[in-house]
């Protein structure tokens, strides 16, 4: 090769090999604890986008959880992320008391998914029985400003109660608040999760467990739509062996307005062709319907997830 092209040559190889850096694409998926019903299901979304895009560089973080995530997403740091409904209305509200300082307004709904049940555990010897027993006992209410934080305060204000009227209030993700409470250093968890979650389970395999109800009038006080009755089936636990009555609030997959169309569409795509390995992964995903997927969000849906769900018919 002439000295004169060989500069050349490997200048345009240069711009070449710049340009191919430029455009990788990153897919970091926002989730939640590790124990939680996110994580896992975090993990296999990664999967299922990297055989979808096998350019993009896909990737999982564990997290505080609704309000961390969307806080991530508007700032640009993440891709996709779970959240609780409620979470996700305060935060393109900008309700501040819920983590938000100022209204969300880059966020964009993916999918409806499934709901999370409440999961109000106590230790059977804590004498807790109902919400009202609560007061005076060392409860622990989610990771600070997470979906299991905003769940935990409006049921408690529904029933007559705040923070103040419990004797310790820790603010931990649900792993730790079950291993405080296998050492009996806490009465009771709250836990918003999927039926099925690992940190019960855990907990019920160690120490007799006590699942509280959370009665309809309390649930009807709470005067928000995204809260909705349900029920924890009998021997969902070990140990829990009647139905109890709770609240159930729908889960999301939300993305912000810069990622773009074709991205958010071959991942809404991939993600309802694969719905098996989301299930394999975690229980809860059973619930996860395409037919009501584009429906209940608080925000905006993506143009890219617009376009898979009028391709599918269930939008017009």
């Amino acid at each position: 090769m002439s000295p004169v092209l060989r500069p050349i040559l490997s200048f345009v190889l240069a711009l070449l090999m710049f340009g191919t850096a430029q455009a990788a694409e990153f897919i970091n998926v926002l989730t939640g604890g590790t124990s939680g019903v996110y994580y896992p299901l975090g993990v296999a979304l990664t999967q299922i986008y990297g055989k979808a895009m096998p350019e993009a560089k896909t990737s999982v973080q564990a997290t505080k959880a609704s309000a961390e995530n969307l806080n991530l997403l508007q700032a640009g740091r993440g891709e996709i992320a779970f959240t609780l409904g409620d979470a996700l209305s305060d935060a393109w509200k900008g309700v501040e008391d819920a983590g938000f300082k100022t209204p969300l307004k880059k966020l964009r709904a993916v999918a409806a998914i499934y709901p999370n049940y409440i999961h109000i555990v106590a230790s059977a010897d804590s004498g807790i029985r109902s919400l009202a027993d609560l007061r005076g006992k060392r409860i622990a209410v989610g990771a600070p400003k997470s979906g299991t934080e905003l769940n935990a305060r409006a049921i408690l204000r529904a029933a007559g109660m705040s923070f103040a009227d419990l004797g310790k209030v820790e603010y931990l993700p649900f792993g730790e608040s079950v291993e405080l409470m296998k050492n009996r250093q806490l009465d009771a968890t709250l836990i918003s999760a999927g039926l099925g979650v690992a940190a019960v389970r855990d907990l019920a395999a160690s120490v007799n467990i006590v699942v509280v109800p959370v009665p309809a009038d309390v649930i009807a006080k709470i005067g928000d739509p995204a809260y909705q009755a349900a029920t924890i089936p009998a021997h969902t636990y070990e140990g829990q062996n009647a139905d109890v009555a709770t609240v159930a609030v729908q889960n999301f997959l939300v993305t912000h307005e810069g990622v773009p169309v074709d991205t958010v569409y071959k991942m809404t795509k991939s993600m309802f062709e694969n719905l098996d390995a989301l299930v394999a992964a975690h229980a809860a995903a059973k619930a996860i319907r395409r037919e009501t997927a584009a429906l209940g969000a608080p925000v905006p849906l993506h143009p890219g997830a617009e376009k898979y769900y009028r391709e599918v018919g269930l939008l017009k």
